[in-house]
């Protein structure tokens, strides 16, 4: 059972995921389908500047705030699994990692910044930062992380449900081969 609720829990962040890339998808039914490490141009300062405008009202630096401390953990841990009688020095190391890359994560905001660049024009980017100045604008930047949070718990909750008619579906259907599941 236990097995079962961690399979469900996949399908649910999976279906989480899909979800919320469709309508970026269905957007672009035309485009080509730009691979995961698209190369970026760079962008013009000004339309730089609007991204990191829009980036900021965003809040999107408390996205990867951690990333550093969280990255260099992630090692440690990979690191302390086949070397487990260092593991002191693995401490003590990840402590002095930690600091002498601290504030690296800002890279992910230079990125983010580029990103936004490449996918928007200047005007655009000029047009949205406007609109999250608007009211409607201040609205949306206020109540979109909640309403993301519970699209996100009902996507995770359908998908739980949802696996449990496949399983039932599965069983029924090596049931009637004569294999109980």
């Amino acid at each position: 059972m236990k097995r079962l609720s961690r399979i469900l829990s996949a399908a649910g962040l999976a279906v989480g995921l899909a979800l919320t890339g469709a309508p970026a998808g269905a957007q672009q039914k035309n485009a080509p389908a730009a691979p995961a490490t698209a190369p970026l141009k760079p962008g013009s300062p000004a339309a730089i500047a609007a991204a990191k405008e829009i980036l900021a009202m965003k809040n999107a630096a408390a996205m990867y705030a951690n990333a550093v401390p969280n990255l260099v953990e992630q090692t440690k841990n990979v690191l302390m699994q086949s070397n487990l009688n260092y593991q002191k020095d693995l401490n003590e190391v990840a402590v002095i990692v930690a600091k002498n890359l601290a504030g690296r994560e800002k890279e992910i905001g230079e990125g983010m910044a580029q990103v936004y660049a490449n996918e928007f024009t200047e005007q655009e980017l000029k047009d949205l930062v406007t609109f999250y100045k608007s009211p409607l604008g201040q609205k949306l930047l206020a109540n979109e992380p909640r309403a993301i949070q519970f699209s996100m718990s009902y996507m995770n909750q359908w998908a739980q449900q949802f696996a449990e008619v496949i399983n039932g579906q599965f069983r029924a259907e090596m049931k009637k081969r004569g294999k109980d599941i």
